[in-house]
């Protein structure tokens, strides 16, 4: 990753800075339902506040086709206002334009402001550079706090950070710097979890990551995937049998660079995905035609807590079963504690990420146990898969 700049590099005082969020929070009725973005923005805020800039915060929100009252910006004030410890946050009903600029302009030190949604005009998404010329006509610098957007080549993401000073906030610092840690300079041995339901969708992930680490565990419905390839019998569990011949590429691949693959030895079946069915627990090469696997058994979870416990570095992604509906949710929480209970010990540095996983680490209750758990989602994902993410070539020093 190459060295970015950070808000140590940047003489703000008086000066207009144009912070990149990602504000796209849950909405209900006109109310915030989970403020955690908003609340992971404050930092980057008060460092900025107390430099004496002029804060002005722009997002995207929702997927709107032009400007749409529904996916205003406006509810967003007072959260920000409260994770901000109250101060005032002036609200522009535009990004752009006469009426982004008279509040704009209307700022002293230390004030913050809030642009209208970013996605109202279509420059945007377009990574227009009309567009980011309009926006950056609004600041003096860019501050790119919005790791969760940075695989979008957007307008205020990608052109935008060419046209002014730019450096990461906090949270994209904190970010960057755990991804780092995680694969690029780690800590060996180093064991990735990956998880979910579909090989399908992390083919790109499993391909890349086998050459990155020592250890690969393979869980969740994909799992089945490459039980199925290795002729284990998977019942009517979810499985992509026609991409079995895939599933063995990838464990020939681990084979050849030195990667150890770790796949379930038992598994919990039922006949049907219920919370409080009936369940057995096999081996994998006793699954039963009718059943389903629907989490890994004790004996796959002794072995992932012995690869854990040699490992040094973890980089998670996806859950290891169906951790929505118990007794399903045994096997990745029983991992999840143990992961923890390394990371408290300071004998694992642990990164997860992906909304499946952090929901998982919450259910199991250790989810601030963890080194870092990124809430970037597709950001996340493109960057275990090895791809370059425009928001973070941008800030590239």
């Amino acid at each position: 990753m190459p060295r970015f700049r950070t808000l140590d590099d940047l003489a703000v005082a008086g000066k207009r800075v144009l912070l990149r969020a990602d504000l796209n929070v849950p909405v209900k009725d006109g109310r915030v339902t989970d403020a955690t973005r908003i609340e992971r923005l404050a930092p980057t805020i008060a460092a900025l506040v107390a430099k004496g800039a002029k804060v002005i915060v722009m997002s995207h929100f929702g997927r709107p086709k032009g400007p749409d009252p529904s996916q205003s910006l406006r509810p967003l004030v007072e959260p920000l206002s409260q994770a901000i410890g109250g101060r005032t946050v002036h609200f522009a009903p535009d990004c752009v334009g006469p009426e982004a600029e008279r509040v704009v302009r209307s700022l002293q030190p230390g004030e913050i402001a809030l642009l209208e949604n970013l996605r109202f005009h279509p420059g945007e998404e377009a990574n227009d550079p009309q567009f980011a010329k309009q926006l950056a006509a609004l600041g003096d610098f860019y501050v790119d706090d919005a790791f969760s957007a940075a695989h979008r080549a957007h307008a205020s993401i990608a052109a935008l950070a060419h046209l002014l000073p730019a450096a990461a906030g906090k949270l994209m610092q904190a970010e960057l710097e755990a991804l780092g840690a995680a694969l690029e300079h780690p800590q060996r041995p180093v064991i990735a979890l990956v998880g979910g339901a579909k090989v399908s969708s992390k083919l790109d992930l499993l391909k890349f990551i086998a050459g990155k680490v020592d250890r690969l565990a393979i869980g969740g419905a994909m799992a089945n995937t490459f039980l199925f390839a290795q002729g284990q019998p998977v019942g009517r569990s979810l499985c992509e049998r026609d991409l079995a011949d895939s599933a063995r590429a990838i464990l020939a691949q681990a084979a050849a660079r030195g990667c150890e693959i770790i796949l379930p030895e038992d598994a919990v079946t039922a006949a049907r995905l219920e919370a409080g069915v009936v369940t057995r627990t096999v081996g994998v090469n006793a699954v039963p035609a009718t059943a389903m696997i629907l989490d890994i058994g004790p004996a796959s979870v002794a072995r992932l807590t012995a690869a854990l416990e040699a490992s040094r570095t973890l980089v998670w992604n996806g859950p290891l079963g169906a951790f929505e509906t118990p007794p399903f949710d045994r096997g990745t929480s029983a991992v999840a504690n143990k992961v923890a209970e390394l990371t408290r010990a300071g004998r694992l540095t642990s990164v997860a990420g992906g909304g499946d996983t952090i929901a998982a680490l919450n259910a199991a209750g250790v989810a601030d146990d963890l080194s870092y758990v990124s809430t970037a989602g597709g950001a996340f994902l493109e960057w275990l898969e090895g791809r370059e993410l425009p928001g973070v070539a941008a800030l590239a020093s």
